[in-house]
């Protein structure tokens, strides 16, 4: 049998369909591939967008910033002198890009103005910290990329 050009053409678009199906089909129902958005309720918090802003300006323009440290014992956050316990209010969010099951929040409990966050907790890679506190009635937020 002998296929001419016209046949050919066919032949080779119906392939080109069929292999461009079979990804998307692929993709579509493959469980290794996660098509989540980064947070659950993401136009929920999208309206509360401002307030982080404003937070995160009053944190840039303060006497002292947040340090983060890497140490033997884990990530240690140190706030400016004067922050303790009982004056601070807030939480502490861990996320994982590549895994969302590892993501955690802790909340701020403060001893001799400083945090730690223990090594058992952190596995090895890029962690991105957000740190949200209220301290005599102002919020504060601190957004930090890591790798740990």
């Amino acid at each position: 049998m002998k296929i001419n050009w016209g046949t050919g053409i066919v032949i080779a678009i119906v392939a080109f369909i069929s292999f461009i199906m079979y990804f998307v089909i692929t993709m579509t129902t493959s469980h290794d591939a996660n098509h989540d958005l980064v947070t659950e309720d993401y136009y929920k918090a999208e309206l509360g967008y401002q307030k982080e802003i404003d937070a995160e300006k009053n944190a840039q323009i303060a006497a002292t910033q947040i340090e983060i440290q890497q140490t033997a014992e884990g990530l240690m956050i140190l706030f400016p002198e004067g922050y303790d316990d009982t004056n601070v209010k807030g939480i502490v969010s861990l996320y994982r890009p590549s895994n969302k099951n590892l993501d955690f929040n802790l909340p701020i409990s403060l001893s001799n103005s400083h945090l730690l966050i223990p090594d058992n907790q952190l596995l090895d890679g890029r962690w991105d910290i957000k740190i949200t506190w209220e301290h005599e009635g102002k919020d504060f937020l601190h957004k930090e990329s890591i790798t740990f």
